[in-house]
């Protein structure tokens, strides 16, 4: 057997959204956004460094990557169409933690130094789930070109109702 059928023989892995890290940071920021809409408060720093439309669009981000955040996590239907959704809610969320950030830095700079860590840290996380999910998408389009069955164990999945 030579190494390349060796190759097409290994399952194709696939990393669903289901963690509870990815999960939780998605119904917080969905939790926070409803909160903050609903006080009709904002934080400081956005407030100072944001334009009214721009904090807006912030604002909605939070909401809109939360809940179709939570919607691709959970999606029962084609494994495509649940990366797909899940992809659009992470970079959301990666740009509405970037714009935050630095609304941090540039209102605040070095007081704003913990909590700018915090956020970016999900914003790099986001930015990698998406380019984690993009990768997967490609392996998962490439084996079903080749016609090739693909079995897509998943890393954490909740139990079958």
């Amino acid at each position: 057997m030579n190494s390349h059928r060796a190759r097409q023989a290994r399952p194709l892995l696939i990393a669903t959204g289901r963690h509870p890290y990815e999960v939780t940071i998605l119904a917080m920021v969905l939790v926070g956004g409803i909160a903050l809409l609903a006080s009709g408060t904002r934080p400081g720093s956005v407030a100072a460094a944001m334009p009214s439309t721009v904090q807006a669009c912030w604002l909605g981000g939070l909401v809109f990557a939360g809940v179709v955040g939570l919607v691709g996590v959970y999606w029962r239907g084609q494994i495509e169409t649940s990366l797909a959704i899940e992809f659009i809610a992470v970079s959301a969320l990666a740009a509405v933690s970037t714009m935050y950030a630095t609304a941090l830095l540039a209102v605040s700079g070095q007081r704003a130094i913990a909590a700018s860590i915090f956020v970016v840290a999900v914003a790099v996380g986001s930015y990698w789930r998406a380019l984690q999910i993009w990768r997967d998408n490609r392996r998962l389009e490439r084996a079903q070109e080749a016609k090739r069955t693909a079995d897509i164990p998943v890393l954490l999945d909740c139990p079958e109702e």
